[in-house]
């Protein structure tokens, strides 16, 4: 389909989402087409029924795999995360389990602590002040659209992404975020971004793959790029250069929920500033671990495993369901097998 017909049938599933009290999708189509294709009840995959989405919005998520609503979280909230990440840059504050990471061009001596040396914090489930966002009430209300009522927080980021070095280090490659989960089903696992200030193409917003939650998970591992690449960043090895891309350009509060198949990425950050989002990735407690041993996702249990090592001590025996064990908390309902 050509690109204005594209965009006249994405105009019109926008306007059927403006409504104020059910949020808006923004997308901007750089190529292809995103899909409003036509439901029946039954047919429904990928979305429960809570009265909570529009029918516009179950069949917008059920064909492209992501949801944008329009300024979900308060400003005020997202100025009390802001103020906690600055405390936990300058070690002001040391939450249990907390990792902290920094961009592979950012040396140890470089700066001060200060936000300058950190781009993401991540398994922040022993901080209480940035866990907040895994329990807000307008999360969880969108969240249970996807999981159901028994929702358990998995994995937590704070997301800095710094000013470009040159080298392109500040880009994320596209991938699945499911080559990390060691539990299914994945249609019971969404992923909750929300960002922090205006996010654009120049300071790097994510870009999805529309449609692409629907096919398998695909073999991940480090892309060979030249300037090098931030740990644990695995990408896509097989996916096609030409399928259509949908690049996320969102206002601070604006939150996208996505499906863990989906395939995506993010950009560099091309300003001189620090682009900030916050996420959690939930699961319906009702999901189930597995033993990755023997697929494409061995070897980035294999890297976990390892660094899990280096944190607790060699001399004590982890597996990456025991790590996933240790971040998962439940946050509404009753916990089941998760």
């Amino acid at each position: 389909m050509e690109q204005p017909r594209a965009a006249a049938r994405l105009q019109i599933v926008l306007g059927h989402l403006g409504r104020p009290s059910a949020g808006a999708v923004v997308a901007h189509p750089i190529s292809g087409t995103i899909s409003s294709a036509s439901f029946h009840p039954q047919q429904f995959q990928y979305t429960l029924d809570n009265n909570v989405l529009t029918l516009e919005q179950r069949k917008f998520y059920e064909e492209n795999g992501f949801l944008v609503i329009k300024n979900l979280v308060p400003d005020a909230d997202i100025q009390r995360f802001r103020n906690e990440f600055e405390k936990i840059c300058r070690k002001e504050v040391k939450p249990l389990g907390l990792t902290v990471m920094r961009d592979v061009t950012i040396s140890k001596s470089e700066y001060a602590p200060s936000e300058k040396m950190i781009t993401k914090v991540q398994d922040f489930q022993e901080d209480k002040e940035l866990f907040r966002y895994c329990t807000l009430p307008e999360i969880l209300k969108y969240v249970e659209c996807f999981t159901g009522p028994n929702i358990m927080a998995m994995h937590t980021m704070l997301i800095n992404k710094p000013p470009d070095s040159g080298k392109k280090t500040s880009r994320h490659p596209l991938h699945q975020d499911l080559h990390y989960f060691p539990f299914r089903p994945s249609d019971l696992i969404v992923c909750a971004w929300t960002a922090m200030e205006h996010i654009n193409r120049n300071n790097g917003c994510l870009v999805v793959l529309p449609g692409t939650h629907k096919g398998s998970l695909k073999p991940h591992d480090y892309p060979k790029w030249e300037g090098g690449v931030n740990k644990m960043f695995h990408g896509i090895q097989d996916y096609e250069e030409n399928k259509a891309r949908v690049h996320l350009v969102m206002e601070k509060g604006d939150t996208v929920f996505f499906h863990p198949l989906l395939i995506h990425g993010s950009g560099q950050n091309k300003t001189q500033g620090f682009r900030k989002a916050i996420s959690c990735h939930f699961a319906s407690a009702d999901c189930h671990y597995i033993d990755v041993k023997g697929t494409s996702q061995e070897n980035i249990e294999k890297e976990v495993v390892g660094i899990a090592h280096k944190f607790f001590g060699a001399e004590n025996s982890v597996d990456l369901k025991d790590i996933w064990m240790f971040r998962a908390r439940l946050v509404k309902g009753e916990r089941t097998n998760l």
